[in-house]
């Protein structure tokens, strides 16, 4: 029968859910899981998983008749266990509790603290489960070992693990109105959303020099005084975002890349205020992003 993960509370982005690594190592742990009678699955499908009444939906073994992979995720705070499922249609039991399937990028931010982590998670390894089946080295079909969290090659030996790429994203403050923001327009967006600026770190980088480069060059501003604020997984399709606050040096330096980004604008903080409750024409990225939450604790005053 399917169940409702219970509510734990914990701090944003989550870390109520024990990964219980020590484990993965235990002989045929997916099978003895699988055989127990308390054991809940999150079904998986692309990168959405099923929600009922804003609570993921968890099921039992028996309705998950075909599975493309199974991977232990850890124990609940009561000690379930919790597996991941990776499947590739939607199992009958999750429409005849009338769960709906919701991706991680639109639901993460309504999602309790601990069930967003969950679902993150769920949905960062399925990803990897799904398209790294074969050693990137000789091209052999891998064999998957540590409970789904890592893959051997009989043929040349190698071990891989679900990669992380690190990325940054970071809210850029006036130099001369601390009442201001500065927030780009993609061009993928069509140019009607406004968020932070992003990017990738390069090979060789340190956070702090790929944040003044992705900033530089998506908007032409130079910064100073670059804050940690804080990460969230985004596993689209691997990333770990890594939030920063900073400042300009000089506000008449914004201008577009003209490529990535086609407009950059200065924001006082009552248009903020009114863009987070919708009250205007200016888009803001979704609650389920860090970028939201960077913007939403700079309106509210949170240092």
């Amino acid at each position: 029968m399917p169940l409702h993960v219970p509510a734990v509370p914990g701090p944003w982005p989550g870390g109520a859910l024990d990964r219980a690594g020590a484990e993965r190592d235990a002989d045929d742990l997916i099978g003895t899981i699988r055989a127990a009678s308390d054991t809940r699955v999150l079904a998986v499908l692309g990168d959405a998983a099923p929600v009922a009444d804003e609570r993921l939906l968890l099921l039992g073994v028996a309705d998950l008749p075909s599975v493309l992979e199974w991977a232990f995720l850890g124990r609940s705070a009561d000690g379930a266990a919790l597996l991941l499922a990776v499947v590739e249609e939607e199992p009958a039991a999750v429409a005849a509790a009338g769960a709906r399937w919701a991706p991680l990028r639109s639901v993460g931010g309504d999602l309790p603290a601990d069930e967003a982590e969950i679902l993150g998670t769920a949905v960062a390894l399925s990803g990897w489960l799904r398209d790294a089946a074969f050693c990137p080295a000789c091209g052999t079909r891998t064999i998957l070992r540590q409970a789904g969290w890592s893959r051997h090659c009989p043929h040349c030996g190698r071990e891989h693990f679900p990669r992380t790429d690190p990325a940054v994203i970071v809210l850029v403050s006036s130099a001369d109105d601390p009442d201001r923001v500065l927030l780009g327009a993609n061009a993928a967006w069509g140019g009607s959303r406004y968020s932070c600026f992003a990017g990738f770190a390069e090979a060789g980088e340190s956070l702090e020099t790929t944040v003044s480069r992705e900033v530089w060059e998506e908007s032409g501003v130079r910064l100073e005084a670059i804050r940690y604020r804080g990460s969230q997984v985004w596993p689209y399709p691997r990333s770990l975002m890594l939030g920063f606050r900073a400042r300009a040096v000089r506000d008449d330096e914004a201008r577009p890349d003209g490529e990535e980004i086609v407009e950059v604008r200065w924001f006082d903080r009552a248009e903020i205020g009114a863009a987070l409750r919708g009250e205007t024409a200016v888009q803001l990225p979704g609650a389920a992003s860090i970028a939201h939450r960077l913007i939403d604790e700079w309106y509210r005053g949170i240092e």
